[in-house]
């Protein structure tokens, strides 16, 4: 870049506080909004405020004047303003379609002594509103001063993604317990420390409404001088690689973990979207490898709990689904430790909108079952349905099926499914470096053992994964890649 291109120099930085944020209560008071263009989200704004809205248009449209039926507090003239009508309001909004009305109206409002407000219009403006997360009684706004608000709602879509809708009603009984705890005879400590559990568990269990067993057991944590008013395990579900994958759900509570156990299987991306601070444990069981026993990883997960921890148990794809999540529930129930499971992606479904297929097409698949090719001992199950698995108009994703699939294809073979069934291997669905092997029920085994897949694998068997089915990719092998091997 040559040196004497602006874009070299250091950017601007204001070294002060760009503006103040202040939180106004309008409830019951009288505000201004004055409109030559389109105010129909400014009245509402305003009316969700509790104030009492004097609005003037020469104009209303329809949807204007219908606002009006609805809010009974939005009194609407149809006529201009005039400098009288700012006399004794709290607060003036105008959006105007020139920068002549918004100057006149600036001066009008500064003349009666009214903040006030031009749309669009900074120049004209004594405050900014700014973006606005609604979970009341809790409010955040986001201000760039006027200089970025397409990502001041950028940041805002991220915030309100994170907090739970519910931590609403945390923010409103915090209004209630305050009082309570003052009657309490506690330490300045232990108060400061009774609010910091509760914005703890606001955060971690604001999907829930808060109780009055709640506040009891804060006190008494506060009390204890415990880091959290109780230990919890929750379930994640990691999806099945891609990062994206996760849920909301997952996000937050993986941000809010002290010790994130995950499985060896989980994409790098997944565990750094835990908070900095967690303690991460790779826990991870492979077939055929060395790996953690499951009574260990349940033996952890309750110690962790009891000593008060937040943990997180991440598994790849969903927990529920060949994920032994009951034997990791039934011990925390039984140790009466706070459990809760949060579902996620599983492989199969992560694999079928990476083929861009429908795993229930009207006319080739009736039915989409699940089912695992790998026994305790590790061979192929003498249980399954044979008869459900060789129906031509079922879908069938088996997972764990890699060592065990030359075993199922011969007994498939044998119960009379059709030798050229589409049979297809996807190896680490969604990764970037996802693999795939295409054939049929008699040939699928033959070329995967060509490649030995050490990454995770789903075998999928049924019409629907017909190679014409799915979108081909040039690392796939298909059977006329095989016949060039």
């Amino acid at each position: 870049m040559n040196e004497s291109d602006p874009l070299d120099a250091p950017l601007p930085i204001p070294q002060v506080l760009a503006s103040l944020p202040i939180f106004f209560d309008l409830a019951g008071k009288r505000a201004v909004l004055a409109v030559s263009g389109d105010g129909l989200w400014k009245a509402e704004l305003l009316h969700a405020t509790g104030a009492e809205i004097d609005l003037y248009c020469a104009a209303p449209g329809k949807e204007l004047k219908s606002l009006t039926k609805r809010f009974s507090r939005l009194h609407l003239a149809s006529r201009a303003w005039t400098p009288a009508d700012l006399k004794g309001a709290s607060l003036a909004i105008g959006v105007f379609g020139t920068e002549a009305e918004a100057e006149a109206f600036y001066e009008a409002a500064h003349a009666a002594g009214v903040p006030v407000n031009c749309a669009d219009q900074p120049a004209f403006c004594d405050f900014q509103i700014g973006a606005i997360i609604d979970r009341s009684p809790l409010v955040i706004g986001i201000s760039t001063h006027g200089a970025a608000p397409a990502l001041a709602r950028a940041i805002r879509g991220r915030l309100d993604a994170f907090l739970p809708q519910g931590i609403r009603h945390w923010a409103a009984a915090a209004a209630v317990w305050r009082p309570r705890l003052k009657a309490i005879d506690l330490s300045a400590r232990l108060r400061q420390r009774f609010w910091d559990l509760f914005a703890q568990k606001a955060l971690d269990t604001g999907d829930r409404l808060p109780q009055e067993d709640d506040f009891a057991m804060l006190v008494q944590a506060a009390e204890a001088g415990t880091t959290h008013a109780t230990g919890s395990v929750t379930l994640v579900g990691a999806g099945p690689g891609d990062p994206e994958l996760i849920t909301l759900k997952a996000l937050r509570a993986l941000h809010m973990a002290d010790v994130v156990l995950y499985d060896d299987l989980i994409a790098p991306g997944v565990i750094d979207m835990a908070r900095r601070e967690a303690t991460k444990i790779p826990v991870g069981k492979r077939g055929y490898k060395p790996s953690c026993r499951q009574d260990d990883i349940i033996a952890l997960l309750v110690t962790l709990a009891r000593e008060g921890k937040r943990v997180v148990r991440l598994k790849g794809g969903d927990p529920s689904i060949f994920g032994r999540a009951n034997e990791e529930l039934a011990a925390l129930r039984a140790a009466d430790i706070p459990v809760e499971i949060v579902p996620g992606v599983t492989a199969a479904l992560g694999a079928a909108a990476s083929l861009q297929i429908s795993l229930t097409e009207r006319d080739l698949s009736r039915r989409v079952q699940f089912i695992t090719a790998h026994a305790r001992d590790g061979k192929l199950p003498d249980d399954i349905d044979w008869a459900s698995v060789c129906d031509p108009r079922a879908s069938t994703v088996v997972y764990m099926g890699v060592r065990t699939l030359e075993a199922l294809s011969r007994r498939l073979l044998a119960q009379g499914i059709d030798p050229a069934t589409p049979a297809l291997l996807v190896e680490r669905a969604t990764w970037p470096d996802e693999h795939r092997v295409y054939g049929t029920i008699a040939s699928l085994h033959a070329k995967v053992a060509v490649i030995s897949p050490d990454g995770p694998c789903l075998v999928m068997i049924g019409a629907i994964f017909a190679q014409p089915h799915v979108s081909a990719e040039s690392s796939d092998v298909s059977d006329a890649d095989m016949l060039h091997t």
